[in-house]
């Protein structure tokens, strides 16, 4: 089966969001009187905005008016905001860069598929912009993973078929995602939380394209 793409989950793949996205959810957790540490954290990943935020509301029995929420949301992406505006490339997790060029330099094509609203100004701010054929982020979405969506409109955009990709995903809910679709999935983190991708390893230090090659003949 040949490899003409790789899709990128982006926060705990790409690089370490996750925890200016923990500061900025807890202090809004904090704000409603919702207590939220950093296992509760790990509940939100590959989910939505919306999805995180119901999540929390559920933790502390809250139930809020429509309005309300949209008002949390955005003072919760304005804290985050200020926190990755210092984000730079030495923020990208080891190993990525040198495997996206690789992946370009044997001329396949490289896409995003990430939750975050966010995503542009994080690949900018690191300067991975220009390396993506296809970014696909929250604002392109009505499904939140697990839902298949983003990936297939990944597919989609480079004018691909999902056997035709990989994806490196590191939350449950992303793998899933990505099996789900009809998708290759390589899981980022720990086999014991990604046991359903095709397999898993700690990051991208010692991983390179003909790792992925000889995976997947």
């Amino acid at each position: 089966m040949s490899i003409k793409a790789c899709i990128f989950d982006m926060d705990g793949v790409i690089v370490d969001s996750a925890k200016y996205h923990f500061v900025a959810w807890q202090e809004l957790a904090k704000e409603i009187g919702v207590k939220f540490t950093e296992h509760d954290n790990e509940q939100l990943k590959g989910l939505s905005r919306v999805d995180s935020l119901e999540r929390i509301l559920k933790m502390g029995n809250l139930h809020l008016d429509n309005d309300t929420k949209l008002a949390l949301m955005d003072k919760k992406n304005q804290s985050y905001l200020q926190y990755i505006s210092s984000m730079n490339e030495e923020e990208i997790l080891p190993g990525v860069g040198e495997f996206i060029d690789e992946l370009m330099a044997a001329g396949m094509k490289v896409a995003l598929g990430s939750s975050s609203r966010n995503a542009t100004v994080i690949l900018e701010r690191i300067k991975l912009l220009s390396k993506f054929d296809a970014i696909i982020d929250g604002n392109k979405v009505t499904f939140s993973k697990p839902d298949p969506e983003v990936f297939l409109k990944g597919a989609e955009a480079m004018g691909l078929k999902p056997k035709d990709c990989v994806v490196f995903e590191d939350a449950s809910a992303g793998v899933k995602a990505a099996i789900d679709g009809g998708f290759r999935c390589v899981g980022i983190g720990e086999e014991q939380h990604l046991n359903q991708a095709n397999f898993v390893i700690p990051g991208f230090q010692d991983f390179r394209l003909n790792d992925l090659i000889q995976r997947f003949k």
